[in-house]
């Protein structure tokens, strides 16, 4: 559904993305890992149209998309959340919700019916009449996730929905993603949240100085001495090999 190839963006001397190329097939939920500052959410910035490469090729269901402003990814169904929620604060959830589906529906009424389709889909009907600035934070994400789910989305890029939660919230936030993949919507999340990579994750893609550094399944990412390294440091890879290999001969 998503290929990108030897994708590259330059800020000045700084190499924020470094030759990345990764695939996401439909179905897939998959996790955008690494450390802070690994060049994940410039790559999302790239790979949603606001931010253009230096080089490298965007495909999204068999075209080029490298160009394309991020209204017009929307429209074929290529959509981002952000991490810092910004919804209309002054409106309900209801109203939220429709005007992200006013995107694909001009009628006020089919907006509407949409936002309360979308409310049931995603367990929040109980929240459709409450305004969106009282919502805690665990509720204006819940709704981030609803707006973009009501345009229609065919792949959803989730940048760290679960950032700021506490692990009760965290563990509620999970059901809901699941959802939103069980209607048909491919979803490519950058996360920190490792317990949520793990639960929720067909595979994970590390990035680390810009590059792509290990891809595979959650178990097999956080046994991987190159990710080990990238988040712990060479020294303490190297201990936690010596003290696995003390182990073995124990």
């Amino acid at each position: 559904m998503l290929k990108v190839r030897d994708l590259t963006k330059r800020f000045g001397g700084l190499v924020a993305v470094n030759g990345a190329s990764l695939d996401v097939a439909e179905g897939e939920i998959v996790s955008l890992i690494g450390p802070n500052g690994a060049g994940k959410t410039t790559l999302f910035e790239l790979v949603s149209g606001f931010q253009r490469p230096d080089a490298g090729r965007i495909e999204f269901q068999g075209r080029s998309v490298l160009g394309r402003r991020p209204h017009q990814l929307a429209q074929i169904g290529l959509v981002r959340t952000f991490q810092i929620v910004r919804p209309f604060a002054n409106l309900t959830v209801r109203d939220n919700i429709a005007a992200a589906a006013h995107t694909r529906l001009a009628a006020r009424s089919a907006a509407l019916a949409k936002a309360e389709e979308v409310a049931a889909a995603l367990g929040m009907s109980g929240l459709l009449d409450q305004l969106a600035g009282a919502l805690p934070i665990a509720g204006r994400k819940r709704l981030e996730i609803a707006r973009a789910v009501a345009t229609d989305p065919v792949l959803l890029l989730l940048d760290e929905v679960m950032a700021g939660l506490n692990p009760a919230e965290i563990t509620e936030l999970a059901p809901m993603i699941r959802r939103v993949r069980d209607r048909g919507t491919t979803i490519l999340m950058i996360e920190h949240v490792m317990q949520a990579v793990m639960d929720l994750s067909d595979r994970a893609i590390v990035l680390n100085n810009g590059a792509i550094i290990a891809s595979g399944t959650p178990g097999e990412i956080v046994e991987n001495p190159a990710v080990i390294e990238a988040y712990l440091g060479a020294g303490m890879a190297r201990r936690l090999a010596g003290t696995e290999t003390g182990a073995g001969h124990a």
